[in-house]
């Protein structure tokens, strides 16, 4: 095993738990719940869950491709050695 396996592994597990992590804090689309259980949305409310799932969503996506390309990499690697 050489060592460009062993970093990209490493960088595997990273991004799996990264994405993971990110999924895990990103609000579910529940839109219309707020009339059911009373709970107002307000101005700021609505743009800072904005603002947060925006962030989270760009995030996804990094590390997403991150993921993509520590996979590709390993295949690459485990095909010509």
């Amino acid at each position: 095993m050489g060592i460009w396996e062993i970093i990209l592994g490493a960088v595997l597990i990273i991004m799996s738990i990264a994405i993971i992590i990110v999924i895990i804090l990103q609000e579910g689309n529940q839109q219309g719940v707020g009339v059911v259980t009373g709970g107002a949305d307000t101005f700021f409310s609505k743009n800072k869950a904005r603002s947060i799932d925006a962030f989270l969503s760009r995030w996804t996506k990094v590390f997403a491709a991150i993921f993509v390309a520590a996979v590709l990499g390993l295949n690459i690697l485990a095909y010509f050695t």
